[in-house]
């Protein structure tokens, strides 16, 4: 007799609030949905529940639990400190301060987001956040004409990405100098199209492709 072959389950999307931080932060450290529970103490069934129900209301036992593999807290978790910007936590004991080679710059680079685009205007120096992506090697985001971001083509800017972790006090830094171009050949703007990671968060018409192309690329990281 033939083997019956189970079929593939396919994790649905997270849905609420909860389920997306949840989700976001176990892809993240690269844990999949039944790691992160066995390890918290929870049936995989239960986790699928909480990331796929936007009603989900656990108790506090299980939050704290999964906050711990997930190497957070209940306040993020939960969305309590959507408001707060990042670095409220106390510093850690013995922390250490260590310079980034090139190659691990470039990585965690790479690993795209939200970064801070500083601008040199007529009124002095500007930094506004955009989301990135990194295509062969150069930092690309969409903007619209006439905003900060749309200044900087042709002119040398910095660029710096971070991820801080409140709940171990720890983090990373990048900084990119370089020089920001307008994109504007058709095919080129097709590709970049295709191989980014996401459109703009403000939302609205941003048509204009931005390159930064890197000079200088440093890093450093926080640990304890």
């Amino acid at each position: 007799m033939a083997e019956q072959v189970r079929p593939h389950t396919v994790e649905k999307p997270p849905v609420g609030d909860l389920g997306r931080r949840l989700a976001a932060r176990r892809t993240e450290l690269g844990l999949t949905r039944k790691e992160t529970a066995v390890r918290a103490g929870i049936a995989p069934g239960y986790l699928e529940y909480l990331e796929e129900n936007p009603l989900a209301a656990p108790g506090t036992g299980a939050l704290l639990r999964l906050a711990e593999v997930l190497h957070t807290t209940l306040s993020h978790l939960t969305g309590g400190d959507t408001e707060s910007p990042p670095g409220t936590a106390r510093a850690g004991r013995d922390p250490e301060f260590v310079e980034l080679d090139p190659a691990r710059c470039t990585a965690l680079l790479g690993t795209h987001g939200v970064g801070r685009l500083g601008v040199a205007t007529a009124t002095g120096p500007v930094i506004v956040p955009v989301n990135y992506s990194v295509v062969d090697g150069a930092i690309v985001f969409r903007t619209a004409p006439g905003t900060t971001p749309a200044r900087a083509a042709g002119c040398r800017v910095a660029f710096e990405t971070d991820r801080i972790d409140d709940a171990f006090s720890e983090g990373w830094s990048v900084l990119v100098r370089g020089r920001a171009h307008l994109v504007t050949d058709p095919d080129d703007i097709r590709r970049l199209a295709a191989r980014t990671y996401s459109t703009p968060w403000a939302g609205g018409r941003r048509e204009l492709w931005m390159r930064v192309v890197p000079g200088v690329v440093t890093g450093r990281r926080i640990r304890t």
